[in-house]
């Protein structure tokens, strides 16, 4: 008889089960920022203002407008032209993301960097110069030794009492791999402050969700899996169906090199998850790694850390600190497919 695979659900350890007010109903907004789309599915309570989505997008809008890398004018742009020396006033929302983005480059040992812009643009993935463009070329040793040589003399340094930032000359902010969580966070609290305590809010794939829907169920999602794992010849990840989550109380976000990359003439594959570290692209055979946590914008930010450490030191780390994590690891030959190896803190919300 053939084996029976069941699906794995994930439930968080503490549960409120209080129902949407009375005379609620489902109402499902979108939109459109930081080159992908948005969306809200929440439980509106009788009486109370449907037209929501012009707040919620303003709350995008001002991400973008502090923290986009792609556009000029925004408040990263400006600091990365900055002259060295200068220090730079930061709004409430740009000092709790550059905070909280150093507090992972210090857990990580460096495998997360929010000042890798220069590398991020090395290697074809920034706003300019991108891989997809004629005439460009992978960069070769000499150049990744000259970034990095650079970058270690430009780290930006954070007065956290004076709530500034200290351009120390050359220094290039990316802050891709958090402020998309923070801005789900941002949905999501601007809902609270509106009164509604019942949604699942998203943008670019990564999700947060609190209470439940109208017929008592929370709000299920599937965790992300890897796109061409059906491609991986008895892959398990393939055979098998995404876990469940009940995002009740907590956010998700999942990071993957398969996501955005190229290849170079002689077919390797070129991540746009880059190792601050050695300044290359990873190569530990992490397909994407998935984080479950209270923020949008630690879920975010974790998932890379996590996929840049690989799955030896990143569990290590998601062990230490209580990360729960989900590693999806491609095996050394294409004939045993994709392995998943989960943190203490992942299995204690399975049911």
């Amino acid at each position: 008889m053939p084996e029976v695979l069941m699906r794995q659900v994930l439930v968080p350890l503490a549960i409120d089960p209080s129902p949407a007010p009375p005379g609620s109903r489902p109402l499902a907004l979108s939109g459109t920022a930081m080159g992908s789309g948005w969306s809200a599915r929440l439980m509106l309570p009788g009486g109370a203002d449907a037209n929501l989505a012009p707040a919620l997008q303003a709350e995008l809008d001002l991400v973008v407008a502090q923290m986009s890398h792609w556009e000029p004018d925004s408040l990263l742009s400006r600091y990365n032209r900055a002259p060295a020396g200068s220090w730079h006033a930061l709004p409430s929302p740009f000092f709790e993301v550059i905070d909280y983005a150093l507090s992972v480059q210090q857990a990580s040992g460096g495998a997360y960097d929010p000042a890798a812009g220069a590398l991020v643009d090395l290697w074809g993935f920034g706003a300019a110069g991108r891989y997809d463009q004629a005439g460009f070329y992978a960069p070769d040793a000499q150049a990744i030794a000259a970034v990095l040589a650079c970058r270690r003399h430009a780290q930006p340094v954070l007065d956290r009492a004076a709530r500034r930032l200290l351009q120390p000359g050359g220094a290039v902010l990316d802050l891709s791999a958090v402020a998309k969580g923070h801005a789900v966070d941002r949905l999501a609290l601007c809902l609270e402050r509106l009164g509604i305590r019942h949604y699942l809010v998203e943008a670019g794939g990564e999700l947060r969700g609190a209470g439940v829907k109208g017929d008592g169920q929370p709000w299920w999602v599937e965790i992300e899996g890897v796109p061409d794992a059906a491609a991986d010849t008895n892959a398990a990840a393939a055979a098998t169906e995404q876990p469940l989550l009940a995002l009740h109380g907590l956010a998700v976000a999942t990071s993957g090199d398969y996501r955005r990359f190229y290849r170079q003439h002689a077919g390797s594959r070129i991540s746009h998850t880059l190792d601050p570290r050695s300044g290359r692209p990873i190569a530990n055979g992490v397909a994407s790694c998935t984080v479950i946590a209270p923020t949008c914008m630690a879920a975010d930010a974790l998932s890379t850390a996590l996929t840049v450490l690989g799955p030896r030191d990143g569990l290590a780390l998601a062990e230490r600190d209580g990360i729960a994590a989900r590693f999806l690891v491609r095996a050394a030959t294409a004939d045993t497919g994709l392995a998943a190896i989960t943190s203490s803190a992942w299995r204690a919300l399975l049911q």
